[in-house]
């Protein structure tokens, strides 16, 4: 008798006052549960807790204790109300620390912004034992220890933590991909990139746009777990490409 393949699942805990109050409207968990999605794993409960020390550490440790992995969006930023990292470390018993790469990234990307102030280097604060996730949108990176991942509030700088994380978790199926470049702008395309992300269920398309020769361009990276999604999303965003009178590089630019 065959066994059942295991399904692994994950959690995310959405943290901030602004969302519970309305000012603000959710778009994360939609890009998570699409993401974790291509991953091959199955996001199994969302939570919205306030900004409240108590309120986190009872949800994180529930949330983590009942899922292979858990993501946190929101309360990681400079302000004395983002307690998220401070929480995170309470339940699992260690102490903030300081990750002297956190605080590089940090001092690089405000040399030419101010400088690294106080306020700023809160960014560079840990759970002691963490390990950092790349941030190419604005330097202060996400943080990932065991099998929490602390992630950013605003969706285009979770968006990047999540394409750095990409086919990195364990369990889920072995993501795919495939790299189309073009000589577009990235906003001439944008409709055409959501349109082929939508219509092939289980596929995400990152865009990574670059100026070189004089001319701007962008390459197109489609990930699935199923080669037959990505071969479709590849024709129809080639196709598209054509249509617009643009030469569609296979492999990229």
């Amino acid at each position: 008798m065959n066994e059942s393949p295991r399904i692994w699942k994950a959690a995310l805990l959405v943290i901030g006052d602004e969302i519970l109050s309305g000012r603000t409207q959710d778009k994360n968990v939609a890009q998570v549960a699409a993401w974790l999605n291509v991953q091959g794993i199955r996001l199994s409960e969302v939570r919205v807790v306030a900004d409240d020390t108590a309120a986190i550490v009872a949800a994180v440790n529930a949330l983590r204790a009942a899922n292979d992995y858990l993501f946190t969006t929101g309360g990681i930023g400079p302000t004395h109300d983002d307690i998220t990292v401070d929480a995170v470390a309470e339940a699992l018993g260690v102490g903030v620390v300081i990750h002297p790469d956190a605080r590089a990234i940090l001092e690089r990307y405000y040399a030419t912004r101010g400088g690294l102030t106080e306020a700023r280097l809160r960014m560079a604060r840990v759970p002691d034992g963490a390990e950092l996730i790349p941030n190419r949108m604005s330097g202060a990176p996400g943080i990932q220890i065991g099998n929490v991942f602390l992630m950013a509030g605003v969706p285009s700088i979770t968006a990047g933590m999540l394409d750095a994380l990409t086919g990195t978790l364990e369990g889920g199926l072995p993501v795919l991909s495939e790299t189309i470049g073009a000589w577009v702008q990235e906003s001439e395309i944008a409709e055409l990139l959501r349109e082929t992300e939508h219509g092939h269920e289980g596929c995400a398309i990152g865009s990574y746009p670059f100026f070189r020769e004089g001319r701007v361009g962008a390459n197109f990276v489609i990930r699935s777990t199923d080669p037959a999604v990505i071969e479709a999303a590849s024709e129809a965003l080639v196709t598209g490409l054509r249509a617009m009178g643009r030469e569609a590089v296979q492999g990229g630019i």
